[in-house]
């Protein structure tokens, strides 16, 4: 009895879990122009939201912005969504961020991201790598919308790359080592 309710338990999870991962398969834009489109009202979302997202914005080099990633789990979770690096306000190039995390999570949830890249030299290793996995490379400062809102340019942390989520939606439950990597894509 008990290796069957193991074993049932072990179906619903793995099966759960794939509903999940195939639901972060569409989280990508059909074309380039798309992409752009949505990363830039995504952009300018976060501008309306955090309005002192804009002065880190004028001090960056470049700035990453993921209009919608999913992330899912149960158990053994994954996170996918491509975005838009701006250079001077124009589209640069194209990337996917994903990863894979097993622990102990639950649920399932939509949010968008901005990565401000503060220096040419962060900038520069996310377009010369063949992926940048995050903890490597640039140190990344992660801020929510309260540090995002208190930051100044004189009292700036160091960093050569701020991280901001926005826009969540969704629950998701999680403790859990994660591995996120940025790789360039050319969508069609």
């Amino acid at each position: 009895m008990m290796d069957l309710t193991r074993r049932t338990l072990s179906i619903a999870t793995l099966s759960a879990t794939a509903l999940a991962l195939a639901k972060i398969s569409k989280a990508q834009a059909e074309t380039a122009t798309e992409l752009s489109e949505q990363s830039y009202t995504a952009m300018k979302t976060l501008f309306a939201d955090v309005p002192n997202t804009r002065n880190i914005a004028l001090k960056a080099k470049g700035i990453l912005v993921f209009p919608r990633i999913v992330k899912a789990g149960i158990a053994i979770g994954g996170m996918s969504g491509d975005g838009t690096l701006f250079v001077g306000m124009h589209t640069h190039a194209h990337y996917n961020i994903s990863g894979g995390s097993i622990g102990l999570q639950l649920g399932a949830q939509t949010y968008s991201y901005a990565l401000f890249f503060m220096n040419e030299t962060s900038l520069s290793y996310l377009e010369n790598s063949s992926g940048w996995s995050i903890g490597s490379g640039p140190s990344v400062v992660a801020m929510d919308k309260s540090a995002a809102t208190a930051w100044t340019a004189a009292g700036a942390q160091s960093g050569d790359v701020y991280a901001i989520p926005f826009s969540a939606s969704g629950l998701m439950a999680s403790l859990s080592l994660e591995g996120t990597k940025i790789t360039r894509i050319f969508p069609g």
